[in-house]
């Protein structure tokens, strides 16, 4: 007996496999876009350290690239990033302006601190003096997610590094376009800022999402190819 596909089943399922296949392939291409990142990352941060660049004009060709640069902190300007948690505490990023032996001032994300060291009188150890020799990888400045909130200089509050606006709040010179991360010491931190890690912190499970979008079009398709031959078997019976 013919395959008799029915008016509403088709219309129903032809839409849905068009969009379960269509999310699956676009998985795909996050895969593909999120590894190529990710091995971006690792060998950037893994080479050797360059000196930090006065201008970057391509941040493609920067981004997360180790770089080193000596100067000093300009302790007195320090900022906070908040909402920063560490291992399941609260607490805040250390934003502070940095001077080169060059004249370059460059924002540097120095590391976490806990909500009750926010403050530096809390935490003198921390606010280096003297030349510093830093050791950290490039970030772009101004990006964030869909729902962080803006910046509120006014209030002193701080979402993401938007060098030129924490600038003008902090009454420094022209600043560097991008930020710097300092990296940790290799091993468990043991003093304050908690720097980043030279390994990437991104989940990667387009793959497993891919698959799923795949099979559920495969199951919706056997689901509709089973319910019409069934149909298809019932209607002799009831013709008879």
């Amino acid at each position: 007996m013919p395959f008799r596909p029915r008016l509403w089943p088709t219309l129903f399922t032809i839409p849905a496999l068009l969009m379960m296949f269509g999310l699956g392939a676009w998985q795909l291409d996050r895969l593909a876009w999120k590894t190529a990142l990710i091995d971006s990352f690792e060998s950037r941060v893994s080479a050797p350290a360059v000196p930090a660049p006065a201008v970057v004009e391509d941040m493609e060709e920067w981004r997360f690239r180790h770089v080193q640069a000596a100067g000093h902190f300009l302790n007195d300007k320090e900022l906070h990033l908040t909402g920063r948690p560490y291992e399941g505490n609260a607490g805040f990023h250390v934003i502070t302006p940095f001077v080169t032996d060059d004249g370059l001032t460059v924002l540097v994300n120095r590391g976490w601190v806990p909500m009750d060291r926010r403050r530096p009188e809390t935490r003198p150890e921390t606010l280096l003096s003297g030349t510093v020799t830093l050791n950290g990888i490039v970030l772009e400045a101004g990006r964030k997610g869909y729902f962080v909130p803006e910046n509120e200089p006014g209030r002193d509050v701080w979402f993401t590094v938007e060098p030129a606006q924490m600038a003008a709040h902090l009454g420094v010179g022209p600043v560097a376009s991008y930020y710097i991360d300092v990296l940790r010491p290799p091993g468990r931190p043991t003093s304050l800022p908690i720097g980043a890690v030279a390994s990437i912190q991104v989940r990667n499970e387009h793959l497993q999402y891919a698959i799923t979008w795949f099979l559920l079009a495969g199951t919706l398709l056997v689901v509709y190819v089973l319910w019409h031959r069934q149909i298809d078997r019932k209607e002799p019976e009831d013709a008879a």
